[in-house]
């Protein structure tokens, strides 16, 4: 299992990458962080800077096919800036049109609207994307956890970093299917 974490140079919930990050290695799998530019990332405790960490590949390096799933960590500033490169977006949308795994969590899914990926999708965010996904053509639970099988691939997704351990369980054993 070699999973893509998917961020934007600044702006990452630490917590939402280091957690799923280890629960990729606690099941044996590869993690790989993949960003839209080369060097390190800032991850952040909500807005005060946490530990920077060292980028694997590029959005422009990465295929898709190399990877068993995608992860979207959250934090606000991370998936607006994603949302706002094309090639991210469209690396997105390769795991949809690939049929492979994605799971998002917190303000991530901002990144799967841009994709145009959500219509016709059930998923659940941070409280304050609902309105978006409903725009986007989705449907928006208030669960802990949410996976939704209707459609291309399996889409995972959780609320905030309270619901981390049943968004780790989920996604990870998703992934190894």
């Amino acid at each position: 299992m070699q999973v893509a974490f998917l961020v934007a140079p600044e702006g990452i919930e630490q917590v939402e990458l280091t957690e799923p990050w280890q629960a990729v290695i606690d099941a044996g799998g590869t993690p790989k962080l993949v960003s839209t530019e080369s060097g390190r990332v800032q991850a952040f405790h909500h807005l005060d800077k946490a530990d920077t960490f060292p980028v694997d590949q590029t959005v422009d390096q990465a295929q898709v096919g190399d990877f068993t799933g995608l992860v979207l960590p959250g934090g606000v500033a991370n998936p607006d800036a994603l949302r706002m490169n094309e090639k991210a977006v469209a690396f997105v949308r390769g795991f949809f049109d690939a049929g492979k795994p994605v799971a998002a969590i917190c303000h991530a899914p901002w990144t799967l609207i841009e994709a145009d990926v959500v219509r016709d999708r059930t998923l659940t965010s941070w409280p304050s994307l609902a309105t978006d996904v409903r725009n986007a053509g989705g449907t928006w639970v208030d669960e802990q956890v949410k996976v939704c099988t209707g459609g291309p691939n399996k889409l995972i997704t959780s609320r905030k970093p309270d619901d981390l351990k049943a968004f780790c369980d989920t996604f990870v054993a998703e992934f190894s299917r």
